[in-house]
């Protein structure tokens, strides 16, 4: 029984040199960032809405790409932005993909309804851009912003949601119940009709292009047992709801590193993701 919900869902403070990351993140992404912009395959802030957050980055390969690959970060819904994570395109980008990051307007300001649908105004805006499939991947508050994407009820243009083969929420937050109970949601305001409507593991899954939905659900496996049991939630549910799914725990990996995996193109993270769960036909 938990019984200290803000501890539960503490990650910094499990984690050694927690500090450390964020300005680290921030020096590898300015880097990749500016070496992309001077190379000419850097679209930057790519406005697809009116909000000053409505706007995403656009990494191009060298060559045509295959498809689009869209990362959306996390921070609870309230913290960061696209210009931390542009170095986790790279693993894709090094095999030939195209890839998206979205800011999206931050809590309080915004409720996760309207985030919800905000990602899907990038994702809509973007695959106008791009051709081919849309593979997405979010970490943490975005891996529950992806898995909302491939839900029945999803938000995306239905020519959009066709073109999603493959999912991958990395640590994703499926089950927004239990988050009402920390302190956070003095900051999220997440009531109970939103609880129930934005959670994933309480809806069921799209059938994209006529297509059972491919999902699979990524954590770290030194991760907190919160984030471990809500990563395995969503892939026991949608199991049996039709969908194809898989449940992976990262061996050496908690909550600030397991991401980093999507900056290597030979890493098993960014194989998953761009290859699917089924071959079909890539």
């Amino acid at each position: 029984m938990i019984r200290d919900w803000d501890d539960a869902y503490a990650n910094g403070d499990h984690i050694e040199n927690a500090a450390s990351f964020p300005p680290l993140w921030t020096k590898e992404a300015s880097a990749f960032r500016d070496g992309l912009i001077a190379a000419g395959r850097a679209n930057i802030d790519v406005a697809y809405g009116p909000h000053e957050r409505e706007k995403y980055d656009l990494f191009l390969p060298e060559n045509t790409p295959k498809g689009l690959m869209v990362f959306v970060h996390g921070g609870y819904w309230k913290a960061f932005d696209k210009s931390t994570w542009s170095h986790l395109a790279n693993g894709a980008i090094k095999r030939g993909w195209a890839v998206c990051l979205p800011s999206y307007t931050l809590a309080p300001e915004a409720r996760l309804a309207s985030i919800t649908r905000q990602i899907a105004a990038a994702i809509d805006h973007a695959a106008g851009t791009i051709a081919g499939p849309i593979h997405l991947s979010g970490h943490s508050a975005g891996g529950h912003l992806v898995s909302r994407m491939i839900c029945a009820d999803s938000p995306l243009a239905p020519a959009t949601l066709d073109r999603i083969h493959h999912v991958m929420s990395i640590s994703g937050l499926h089950d927004l119940r239990p988050l009402r109970n920390t302190a956070m949601n003095q900051v999220l305001n997440i009531d109970i009709p939103e609880a129930i409507s934005e959670s994933a593991a309480l809806l069921a899954p799209a059938r994209p292009g006529d297509r059972a939905a491919q999902v699979t659900c990524w954590v770290g496996a030194d991760e907190r047992p919160e984030f471990v049991r809500q990563n395995d939630l969503l892939a026991n549910i949608w199991t049996g709801l039709g969908a194809t799914t898989q449940s992976i725990h990262a061996p050496d990996r908690h909550h600030f590193n397991v991401i980093g995996d999507l900056a290597d193109p030979e890493s098993d993270m960014t194989c998953c993701l761009l290859a699917g769960i089924i071959d079909d036909g890539e």
